[in-house]
């Protein structure tokens, strides 16, 4: 009886103990909350306002089991975010567990689609050359990818350039960056870059929002204008990539595009290609209610 008295007061005391790791600049917080019958809930703060993902691993378990999917992969899209709770085991002490978490800017598990339609980001009805990209200078920093993949296309200062998938809007770089490094996305100056569905993130470069249309954390539709190809640039660049669970190397996607009503392939170099949007594409990752809104 004196056992679960203790157990019962132990249980109350740690009723208002709070658990918290922080990481990326305080941009996330993972909470660890004991509740009245001594169940763990794990609760997880994104106070950014683009989505992250979260991985959570356990060292050390005690009078609990953890029952998700391994690896445990979670979005946290922007405010609160549920995780799970660890279950005391029946007639056992209070949970015990020794716990690290690593946060991802793109899904590191995701399977990339790679038979997504992408739509050719320019203006419809426009004939486009599409060239070889022979160097990432500048994307990560002093470092070049030991295996990377990119599309160019020739294009003229000042055009349109549109989004060539949906997604959530998650970095806007102008001509210099700012801010913290470690929030960057990459090291390239002029460019907006997306995160996709399939939990890829793609990056424009050289495009801006000028007309500072778009906000962080605001969703693109493909086939909206994302931006214009900044002054003097002859070049727009699109790569897709993801990062990998544990390991620093960056995976990246061959994307097959739309080159007609029902035609979609790998763009070839010295190439040239009629600009196609066609609804049925625009509309492929839309809920009924945005087709009816931006399908007019």
């Amino acid at each position: 009886m004196t056992g679960q008295t203790n157990i019962k007061k132990l249980i109350i005391l740690i009723f208002f103990l709070t658990i918290i790791v922080e990481s990326q600049g305080q941009q996330v917080e993972v909470q660890a909350n004991y509740n009245n019958v001594g169940d763990v809930d794990f609760v997880a703060y994104n106070n950014s306002s683009v989505p992250f993902f979260l991985n959570l691993d356990f060292a050390d378990l005690e009078n609990t089991v953890f029952r998700e999917p391994l690896p445990y992969i979670k979005l946290l899209v922007p405010g609160f975010n549920a995780l799970f709770t660890l279950l005391r085991e029946p007639d056992a002490g209070v949970p015990r567990f020794n716990y690290q978490i690593k946060i991802f800017r793109s899904n590191p598990m995701a399977l990339a689609d790679l038979d997504f339609p992408y739509l050719i980001p320019l203006a419809e009805g426009r004939e486009v050359e599409v060239f070889d990209v022979t160097s990432l200078d500048g994307f990560w920093g002093s470092e070049e990818p030991s295996s990377w993949n990119a599309t160019g296309f020739a294009v003229h200062s000042g055009e349109p350039v549109f989004a060539s998938r949906t997604g959530i809007i998650v970095e806007i770089v102008g001509a210099q960056r700012t801010g913290d490094p470690g929030t960057w996305y990459h090291t390239w100056d002029n460019s907006i870059t997306v995160l996709q569905p399939d939990g890829t993130l793609i990056c424009y470069r050289h495009v801006q929002d000028n007309e500072k249309k778009w906000k962080l954390g605001e969703k693109i539709f493909a086939g909206q204008q994302l931006g214009r190809v900044v002054p003097g640039s002859e070049e727009l660049i699109l790569l897709i990539f993801q990062h990998a669970l544990n390991s620093s190397d960056l995976r990246f996607v061959i994307p097959q595009f739309v080159t007609g009503e029902n035609d979609t392939g790998i763009l070839l170099s010295s190439q040239k290609f009629t600009v196609i949007h066609p609804h049925t594409i625009k509309g492929l990752e839309m809920t009924k209610r945005e087709q009816r809104r931006y399908l007019k």
